[in-house]
């Protein structure tokens, strides 16, 4: 089930959208800074934010979504399951009813099903 960032964007553009709105708003919350040229924040603000750029600030990095699904009440869980030999497994759950269907290898990639599912609902909720 897991997609890449583009296809996610790309699939679900209701969630896409959210999703730039975000990222837009912290970056232009970060040009606050007094000590940034003016000129330099105008140029941020009409560059916006784009496909492309969300799957390079998000890229192998899913848990930096998690306060956007936050925000519109999908709260991820990543579950760990640790082995009598300290190996670990995870799994997720989406407002505790949605979980994956498998135990995964790493964080990471329960992270990145998990976030796949979250991008569906959200769009789903729009």
């Amino acid at each position: 089930m897991i997609m890449n960032m583009l296809d996610l964007l790309d699939t679900y553009p209701k969630a896409a959208t959210v999703v730039k709105q975000w990222f837009l708003d912290k970056m232009l919350e970060s040009l606050k800074d007094d000590t940034l040229p003016e000129d330099f924040k105008e140029y941020v603000r009409q560059q916006g934010i784009d496909s492309n750029k969300i799957a390079k600030i998000v890229g192998d990095n899913p848990r930096s979504l998690f306060d956007v699904f936050d925000k519109n009440k999908l709260y991820i869980n990543i579950d760990i399951f640790i082995n009598t030999d300290e190996t670990a497994k995870f799994n997720w759950s989406i407002n505790t009813n949605n979980g994956g269907a498998a135990l995964y290898q790493s964080r990471r990639d329960a992270e990145k099903d998990a976030v796949t599912k979250a991008f569906e609902m959200l769009n789903n909720k729009l």
